[in-house]
């Protein structure tokens, strides 16, 4: 058990529980070892919390986890007969969140709580906070997909682009409370909002990066995913008063087309940002040069200068939200939140640049989304003379639409596009690309001559860096840091990062890692 952990008997979690409940049986003063979602990994003395999700309903697994030693169940369905209390609740999902931040003493309410959303950008966004922060000689730790520092110690989450459950969230914060951590940025998934992951966090500052074209496949609609995103303002009005102070502020983006109804529903003070005039910060004189950005942040009597390495105007953007979070948002010096933009080399998997002695530009980067990937392609046909040629994919058993979208969208802006594998899953890879070539084929795209379908990923890159001249950029989409890819229900290993050395080294013949295989490897 962590330091400073005080133990909670079940009686003290379900009297702090603030949703209505229905409790069959009586509720014994017992000590409660943790709160678990999942009856394979429930230890003697959890609670256990039965949810339906999309495809499995964890009610059928209530017998299983009385029997691994769940000493209560909360769920959503009428259940009687149980030998332990059994809590039915409305949604299980958002109990689960106040029972894992109950049981962990509510560490959010210890620390200042920067949450940042966004269709694209947060991981940037979030770790330019970080470094502003860190700037600022604060005790400050994040918790992105990436990973998760907790002061001095980094732990590799290995989240598949989400955020991770509530226990998980509140554990991680409650061992920063222990480090003697004072802030912490959170990146909150929609995912993680709709599903109550980050409900009780206690968030004293939400930004926005935008809200495009993204998971319309679990959310439906774009109205629905903008309602998700909105939740993090929301849950601004909801925090408790903390003794550190309560800085309350919504940052949000004014050039984005979720800004009016975010601040319509922000029930705090807000404060928006803007590539130009009409907002209360905006970034002038933008400069893009190699590897290198400047512009200058100007706002209420602020005329601030800023460098930084990341590259195109959506990452402007970024550093605009960064720079709003914590000069408006926490008071930090002008001076000090653009020493913070300048110390910040980049994130694992963003605009990260790869070089094994080639005369063009490689560079891995996570874009998966339509906007995504135009941002990108715009900001590499900056950074060279050359052609742009994309590599990238579309998810299977995600949004469908954007399949046709990102097609289009790399056949208007990259000189070469070549459609592959990206976490087909039980999907037809076949049928994914398919769909992709009839998007880049309506915008006038001619197969073999401006793009090209090469299922295997690693053959992709091969035969991305064989076509490329000097001063070109061949660029990688949609994997980013991320360790694996799925086939089926399989995940194998998968960097592109060591996937494109790799096609690199064969290339110029140098020594480097192999190509990691995958199940298409061989059919090629």
């Amino acid at each position: 058990m962590m330091t400073g952990f005080t133990p909670k008997t079940l009686k003290m979690l379900m009297d702090a529980l603030p949703v209505e409940m229905h409790v069959v049986g009586e509720i014994p003063d017992v000590l409660v070892t943790g709160v678990s979602y999942n009856h394979r990994t429930l230890q003697k003395g959890n609670i256990f919390v039965a949810q339906k999700g999309m495809h499995v309903d964890s009610h059928q697994f209530i017998p299983l986890a009385i029997e691994r030693g769940a000493v209560a169940i909360v769920g959503m369905q009428e259940v009687e007969g149980l030998s332990v209390p059994y809590v039915r609740v409305k949604d299980s999902r958002e109990a689960l969140a106040h029972l894992a931040a109950a049981f962990y003493g509510y560490p959010g309410r210890d620390m200042t709580v920067i949450g940042v959303t966004g269709t694209d950008g947060k991981t940037t966004t979030a770790n330019l906070i970080y470094h502003i922060l860190l700037a600022a000689n604060l005790r400050a730790g994040i918790i992105s997909t990436v990973n998760a520092v907790l002061g001095d110690e980094v732990v590799d989450t290995g989240f598949h682009v989400t955020t991770p459950e509530a226990p998980e969230v509140q554990r991680y914060l409650a061992r920063m409370r222990t480090a003697g951590l004072t802030h912490v940025v959170l990146e909150s998934t929609s995912h993680g909002l709709a599903q109550h992951r980050v409900t009780g966090c206690e968030f004293d500052i939400a930004v926005v990066t935008n809200v495009t074209h993204e998971h319309l496949d679990f959310h439906g609609t774009y109205e629905n995913y903008l309602e998700a995103k909105s939740r993090l303002f929301r849950l601004l009005g909801e925090t408790q008063p903390k003794e550190r102070g309560n800085p309350r502020v919504g940052v949000l983006n004014r050039d984005d087309e979720s800004y009016a109804y975010l601040k319509k529903v922000t029930p705090v003070r807000q404060v928006s940002y803007s590539l130009s005039p009409g907002a209360d910060y905006w970034a002038e004189s933008i400069e893009f040069a190699g590897d290198t950005t400047r512009f200058v942040v100007v706002g209420p009597a602020i005329r601030q200068p800023v460098k930084t390495c990341l590259v195109g105007p959506y990452n402007v953007s970024n550093c605009l939200a960064a720079f709003c979070a914590t000069v408006e948002g926490l008071g930090i010096d002008p001076e000090v939140a653009a020493r913070g933009i300048a110390m910040m080399r980049g994130v694992p998997g963003r605009m990260e640049r790869i070089h094994m002695g080639q005369s063009f530009l490689a560079i891995v980067d996570f874009a998966h989304t339509p906007n995504a990937l135009k941002q990108v392609l715009l900001a590499a046909r900056q950074m060279v003379r050359g052609r742009v040629i994309a590599v990238f994919g579309s998810a299977g058993l995600r949004d469908r639409e954007k399949r046709k979208m990102m097609a289009e969208v790399s056949t208007e802006l990259a000189d070469f596009t070549i459609l592959t594998a990206e976490d087909p899953r039980t999907e037809s890879l076949e049928d994914i690309l398919a769909e992709m070539a009839a998007g880049a084929t309506g915008r006038g795209g001619v197969e073999g001559v401006h793009f090209i379908r090469v299922p295997d990923r690693g053959e992709a890159l091969r035969r991305a860096v064989q076509m490329a001249r000097p001063e070109d950029c061949v660029i990688a989409c949609g994997k980013g840091h991320e360790q694996s890819m799925c086939f089926g229900e399989t995940e194998y290993p998968w960097d592109d990062r060591v996937a494109m050395r790799a096609a690199l080294a064969e290339l110029l013949g140098v020594e480097g890692p192999s190509m990691p295989e995958l199940p298409t490897s061989s059919s090629d």
